[in-house]
């Protein structure tokens, strides 16, 4: 179509390419048929891109202290107080925490500016939180932070092992991939998760194996090889280096097949038939994500996956190898440029000869020579007084890093606090300088997605108010603070070609990343790149799959390091008997800013939701619907309980999105543990130890608003978009008199006076309602006891039409019941389509009885996928209540 613009999508790793047009003042979306990571397919997400593009509750303008200030003012006080902490209190007192939101410009600015002439590493990133354990596995094995498939690789398999990665929900285009490439050539799929996910249904093997057992399992795998003749000893012996004492300590910890399969809690005829496909399986990739990096011990997780691919060769060839995959969209870049407080830029560190070496290129003699704060110390030096100024870019620790009530304490603490970003957060409120970024669409420069393949994000809308891209904030702020030779930037593709060209200056093949090619692209060039797989050496072709023979230690040998299982950095015990285990949810991202806007995103789980196993739910005298407590030694926090099959016995899951700006006291980051892996610094956000009780409620409420609120004084509220307006779900521990007065006080007092009301004495209801000036439905509130909320199918349409009500509706409105019965969709299940739980189960009822099938007949399942399983589960349960 005429009018669009190729650019990538801001979500997770995959890097999918998008065309994007504003038409008619919307914007519209689809996927790019010739980008190389999706083929023209796009998720839930993606494709509902368009529809986070209004300006509603956007930062616009530059603050300071809450007062709106001009540009000039906000970067000299920017500038004017770093300078006066580093004058006073040296370098390491002040910090920087950015985000995989991020352009590799953007990235490669803020980390020259804070390593290379401020000089401190004190710069670390959300990255940290999800992928930092793959770059210090990857490090040791390799000898630098590489990823040596490709996303064809997954197609090129006859083996795929996902491990602590529910690809269907999280990277939901490549699942779809693999799903389509096993249809054509029956390619096995394995997934090791304690949670039965959505990937799992799809998998031909489930390992729900006991939190935290991977070493184990793949220490097991690693003596199995050995004992079955796989492992390939002349690649061992030219390659590798550490192969005995690798494979004694995998034999020591994992003796036999029977004390792995106790120790994983697995069925051991299920772990003979993982370690017999993989053993006789050489076209085998094993994906790995979230599930193995975050940990107390994820470093070890990921060298016990390395270590059984590199003795057996299968790494760097078609179809085999170990694959990280990302979860933000350039994770991989800040990771290029040096975004993390352990790495100094372009995959160098801080040996001598680096430091000498960036040095020289940046012309930057204040170069930071030591390592800096990852990103829970960053935090904690805040809190105690050590850091005076902090800058976070793109992100909201205050919700999604662990222990999230002591990271609010040090931002409230810490002397000064820089915010960019493009919306209001929980994070923002401690800022005492708010600066308006550039969002999706207004933004312009690269990202690297999880295959290394750079892809351009391109701008298509203007800039609204006075945003303004990250690096022209930051290069503003390095001139004020003296640096102005080092920050001439005026374009992202001066950037570029700098980052190009220091991964290539003095790069004699040490190094795989190499951009060198790249390094003298014209503007027009850069403008018109297409996206293309690193390394891009000069005289070579791009890309391709890395090592198979050479790796990047000095001496070109693999590491097999020798890793030990070990217990969760904090064990359940009595007070805390439940393992809480945190993740994505199908149709979200993040702590919400963008994806919770969207009424279709969010009616897939309206509300926060605990899932709690079977047994301990009917153990602690709970049930489905229920408002529970979750509490750890860190925090407390407040969800609806779904009783959950998909659950082991004594672990629960909480999705990690919820902030305060939908939830009451809902987010996980408020009970994660700070715990973290000794060499990466990632948190072990996926064990953490819990005691669960039943919240005393005694009433509910609903509340349906055009406004956009946050209630105050109840015990818990959540919100989600509908057509129209918003949906407070609400509820107290008080009496349900009471219940409606502090519900009523949610009400402008001009509306309080003017209400159509009803109370039901004898059930303990209430309800009422306001209409506009122009007579539409503009409030509507329902008090209840527990589980006596009428149905809201028809004030959801009222609210929707947005038009002034008949009589027959103002009529109802005193009654509480609908005119006529309202058909009700139920839950969303198809976000793509739209299509509701009701819709489904009616199609199976009337006959239709396969995935396929139900796409035909409703399109639900028919776009990125995500949705099938949880199609094919409705498909089995309506069979299971037909035969009864």
């Amino acid at each position: 179509m005429s009018g669009e613009v190729h650019t990538a999508c801001p979500y997770c790793g995959v890097g999918c390419g998008v065309l994007a047009r504003l038409e008619g003042g919307k914007v519209h979306v689809r996927g790019d048929p010739e980008h190389p990571s999706n083929f023209g397919r796009l998720c839930s997400k993606g494709s509902a891109l368009g529809e986070t593009m209004a300006l509603d509750g956007r930062l616009l303008f530059p603050e300071i202290k809450g007062q709106r200030a001009s540009w000039d003012t906000a970067l000299d006080l920017v500038a004017q107080r770093f300078t006066q902490a580093v004058r006073d209190h040296g370098p390491d007192s002040v910090g920087f925490y950015v985000s995989g939101q991020l352009l590799t410009e953007d990235y490669y600015v803020a980390n020259k500016l804070l390593k290379g002439f401020i000089g401190t590493a004190n710069i670390d990133t959300n990255s940290r939180l999800c992928m930092a354990s793959s770059v210090a596995g990857h490090k040791r094995a390799f000898g630098e932070d590489i990823v040596p498939v490709s996303y064809e690789d997954l197609e090129q398999a006859d083996l795929v092992v996902l491990v602590g990665s529910n690809l269907a929900w999280c990277h939901p285009v490549l699942h779809q991939r693999l799903l389509a490439a096993r249809e054509k050539r029956g390619t096995k799929v394995v997934v090791i998760d304690p949670r039965r996910s959505a990937s799992a249904e799809d998998a031909d093997l489930h390992l729900a194996i006991r939190p935290g057992s991977d070493v184990l399992l793949f220490n097991g795998l690693l003596a199995h090889l050995a004992a079955s003749g796989v492992t390939n000893p002349a690649y061992i012996a030219a390659h590798t280096t550490g192969f005995d004492a690798a494979l004694a300590l995998a034999q020591a910890d994992a003796p036999d097949r029977s004390r792995v399969a106790k120790g994983c809690d697995v069925h051991p005829a299920d772990l003979a038939r993982f370690y017999a496909w993989f053993e006789q399986t050489p076209r085998t990739v094993t994906v790995y994500s979230q599930g193995v990096n975050q940990s107390a011990h994820g470093t070890d997780k990921v060298n016990a996956i390395l270590n059984c691919h590199i003795v057996t060769g299968r790494i760097g060839r078609e179809g085999a190898g170990p694959f990280s995959v990302t979860g933000q969209p350039n994770a991989m870049g800040g990771r290029e440029v040096g975004g993390l407080a352990n790495q100094l830029a372009a995959h160098m560190g801080f040996a001598a000869p680096e430091l000498d070496r960036v040095s020289r290129f940046w012309n930057a003699p204040n170069l930071a020579r030591t390592p800096g704060l990852k990103a829970v110390n960053l935090f904690e030096a805040a809190r105690a007084g050590r850091l005076k100024a902090l800058w976070i870019m793109g992100t909201n620790p205050a919700v999604s890093m662990p222990d999230a009530g002591r990271v609010r304490e040090a931002l409230g603490r810490c002397d000064f606090v820089v915010v960019s970003d493009v919306t209001r957060t929980d994070t923002t409120r401690h800022a005492d300088v708010l600066l308006p970024a550039a969002a999706w669409g207004e933004k312009d420069g690269t990202v690297t997605n999880s295959e290394r393949r750079i892809s351009r994000q391109r701008a298509f809308v203007p800039l609204p108010g006075e945003c303004r891209p990250d690096w022209a904030i930051l290069s503003d702020v390095a001139r004020r603070m003296g640096f102005a030779a080092a920050f001439p930037y005026r374009s992202r593709a001066e950037i570029f070609r700098e980052h190009a060209a220091l991964t290539a200056f003095e790069n004699d093949g040490e190094r795989l990343l190499d951009l060198g090619a790249l390094s003298d692209l014209a503007d027009a060039d850069y403008e018109a790149m297409a996206p293309v797989q690193w390394p891009v050496r000069r005289g070579a072709q791009p890309g391709g799959r890395l090592l198979a023979t050479r790796f990047a230690h000095p001496d070109g040998l693999a590491r097999l390091v020798p890793v030990r299982q070990e217990g969760p950095a904090r064990p359940v015990d009595g007070d805390y008997p439940i393992a809480l285990n945190s993740g994505r949810l199908r149709d979200q991202w993040h702590t919400m800013t963008r994806t919770g806007l969207v009424p279709r995103l969010m009616s897939h789980a309206p509300e926060p939701v605990l899932d709690l196993a079977r047994r301990e739910a009917q153990g602690f005298g709970l049930e489905t619907g229920d408002l529970v407590q979750v509490e750890s030694a860190f925090g407390q926090a407040l969800a609806r309980l779904r009783v959950s099959d998909a659950q082991r016995p004594g672990e629960a899951f909480l999705p990690m999105h919820w902030s305060g700006l939908f939830a009451a006291r809902a987010g996980a980051g408020a009970v994660s543990n700070p715990a973290t892996d000794a060499l990466s610094g990632q948190p072990e956000l996926k064990h953490v130890p819990v005691r669960i009780t039943q919240a005393p409620l005694r009433w509910v409420g609903l509340l349906l608003t055009r406004r956009d609120i946050r209630p105050t004084g109840l015990l818990h509220w959540s919100r989600a978009p509908v057509a129209g307006g918003w949906a407070y779900e609400l509820a107290g521990a008080e009496p349900p008199k009471e219940g409606v007065l502090l519900a009523r006080a949610l009400l402008p007092p001009a509306t309080r006076d003017a209400l159509i009301d009803y109370a039901d004495k004898r059930a303990g209801t209430w309800r009422a309602a306001s209409l506009g000036p122009d007579g539409a439905l503009a409030e509507a509130l329902l008090v209840a006891p527990p589980g006596r909320l009428p149905d809201r199918a028809w004030l959801l349409s009222l609210l929707a039409a947005g038009g002034p009500l008949t009589p027959s509706d103002r009529r109802a409105l005193l009654s509480g019941r609908a005119p006529v019965p309202m058909p009700d969709r139920g839950r969303i299940v198809c976000a793509c389509m739209g299509v509701g739980l009701n819709e489904i189960t009616n199609a199976v009822r009337n006959g239709v009885t396969t995935v396929e099938a139900i796409g035909a007949a409703t399109k639900a399942g028919t776009n990125c996928g995500s949705c099938r399983s949880e199609i094919r589960e409705l498909i089995h349960a309506q069979r299971s209540i037909a035969a009864e």
